[in-house]
């Protein structure tokens, strides 16, 4: 419930009701994990995103968001299913942290690292121009073949989104050095701490826990 309420006050913000990414059915389907991020350990949600994996029952988010303006994103996901397959989605900043510059990469990077624990081997997502630079550098790629070059009009017709892809989970061939080295590090020791510099110049202590809950 955490994620969702923050979630959704988020989009309000935005004046954003129809992406498809923010539907609760969700909270259902065994195949979806959430990551939260909090200031401290059960406290109040900050942040959150989700992976959900491709299970050939329940459409990924992307498959509802596009599927109607392009039908090729059910083969591209279908093609991919038997090798472990999901989606990257709902990714969410509180305004509490979203000045500091450590919300959106830092979810990135842990559910990057969070899908290679899974056994995913390749990973979608629909991102907006405002996560689209930290996208490119978590390894992900445009898909254009699908949509205008990747992009689509949605959630609405003033707004676009970009469809992208991971294509290997494991060894991220095309992520930035220094993000890959979080990635991996993270992965290697999923209960961990960082110490990182945000925007405004403090030092903020990063306390990650990536174990099944």
């Amino acid at each position: 419930m955490k994620f969702i309420e923050g979630h959704t006050h988020v989009l309000e913000i935005f004046g954003i009701t129809q992406i498809t990414s923010a539907k609760i059915d969700w909270v259902l389907n065994p195949n979806v994990y959430v990551i939260l991020v909090s200031a401290e350990e059960n406290g109040k949600a900050l942040a959150g995103s989700r992976i959900h994996v491709a299970d050939g029952k329940t459409p990924l988010p992307i498959e509802d968001a596009v599927g109607e303006m392009d039908s090729r994103i059910y083969d591209m996901v279908e093609e991919r299913r038997a090798a472990g397959t999901g989606e990257f989605c709902g990714l969410w900043n509180s305004w509490e942290i979203a000045g500091l510059g450590i919300g959106s990469m830092q979810l990135s990077i842990a559910c990057v690292a969070y899908a290679g624990l899974i056994n995913l081997n390749t990973l979608f997502g629909l991102c907006a121009p405002a996560t689209y630079r930290n996208s490119i550098r978590g390894g992900f790629r445009v898909i254009k073949e699908i949509g205008i070059n990747g992009k689509f009009y949605y959630p609405k017709e003033d707004l676009t989104a970009t469809s992208i892809l991971i294509d290997d989970i494991e060894n991220l061939q095309l992520t930035y050095d220094d993000v890959k080295a979080d990635i991996m590090t993270l992965r290697n020791n999923p209960i961990s701490m960082r110490q990182i510099p945000s925007k405004t110049g403090e030092m903020i202590n990063l306390h990650f826990d990536l174990t099944l809950r």
